[in-house]
């Protein structure tokens, strides 16, 4: 195993301190872990068991796929990239990436077709790239499953976080669990259930059922409906909601959007009635919440 020390030592091209580390800078550096403190610097192991995140990159303009292979592969990340939509899905068959970085505008097949196909198959996180001036045009990503958007031109260390936060959010999943069967979850040691009429949320193995079917949620959408239920009976801003599930505060009066079509998709998968919801209830110039949980809808073995 190879130590890799981070300190505030000018001769350190990694320089950050354990203030720094506290806040979750040192995201970046995801094929390490943090073994001690050792003075001013912050020695990380880099352990060979733990394998890096695997990225699929599309995008057909050769110098952005050139510099987000780089930029990338130098964060710790596995890193292949295709030219269009085709090569896209040969690679997502073959590569079995951990998150997708899809360009919108390439040739043959688009960004959002893409994310259809892939959509319907996976939960895997779809963070895509778009220059479309047009607001509505990048929800159109979002409602086809998308769990992300930055618009070009853009910083690489953006992409970098918001792969970070992406994987996050779908963490439990990439790791692996139990089966789809709630009875055998729910008679395990140390689940944490949320039980409000047919509707089973383990927010220990972050799964979510209806009776006894898997509702198939993407992480960001576990992390946002979960969001929610620690709070419920309150309102939660889409502004706070941007901030805890996705990790950043926006920086246009659009950007908020990207709460408003989640929230449309989670509501498609775990309402009853999606004209009528019961459940994620929709807080009129707040932002949302869930319905109030009684203290027997917890359950925790």
């Amino acid at each position: 195993m190879a130590d890799r020390r981070l300190g505030n030592s000018s001769s350190c091209t990694a320089c950050l301190c354990k203030e720094s580390f506290r806040r979750g800078e040192l995201n970046h550096l995801s094929d390490y872990v943090l073994v001690k403190y050792c003075g001013g610097c912050i020695v990380l192991t880099q352990e060979s068991g733990i394998k890096p995140i695997r990225i699929l990159i599309a995008d057909d303009e050769a110098n952005i796929r050139r510099i987000l292979e780089t930029r990338l592969r130098m964060a710790g990340f596995e890193v292949v990239a295709a030219v269009d939509g085709n090569q896209a899905l040969e690679l997502f068959r073959s590569f079995e990436p951990d998150a997708l970085v899809l360009d919108v505008m390439m040739p043959g097949l688009d960004g959002f077709t893409v994310t259809e196909r892939v959509r319907a198959q996976s939960e895997v996180p779809i963070i895509l790239l778009t220059s479309l001036g047009d607001v509505e045009d990048r929800i159109t990503g979002l409602k086809l499953g998308a769990d992300d958007y930055i618009l070009k031109p853009f910083s690489p260390k953006e992409l970098e976080l918001r792969i970070h936060c992406v994987m996050r959010r779908n963490a439990p999943s990439r790791r692996g669990g139990q089966g789809d069967n709630p009875g055998d979850s729910i008679n395990g040691a140390g689940c944490n259930w949320v039980i409000v009429g047919n509707l089973r949320v383990d927010l220990t193995r972050r799964k979510a059922y209806r009776g006894e079917e898997r509702i198939r949620l993407t992480g960001m959408e576990f992390s946002l409906l979960e969001l929610l239920i620690n709070q419920a009976g309150e309102s939660v801003s889409r502004l706070d909601i941007l901030e805890q599930v996705w990790g950043y505060r926006p920086t246009r009066s659009n950007d908020s959007r990207v709460v408003d079509v989640h929230i449309s998709r989670l509501r498609a998968k775990v309402e009853v009635d999606v004209e009528n919801p019961e459940l994620i209830l929709t807080a009129r110039g707040k932002g949302y919440m869930f319905q109030r949980i009684i203290q027997g809808d917890r359950v925790k073995i």
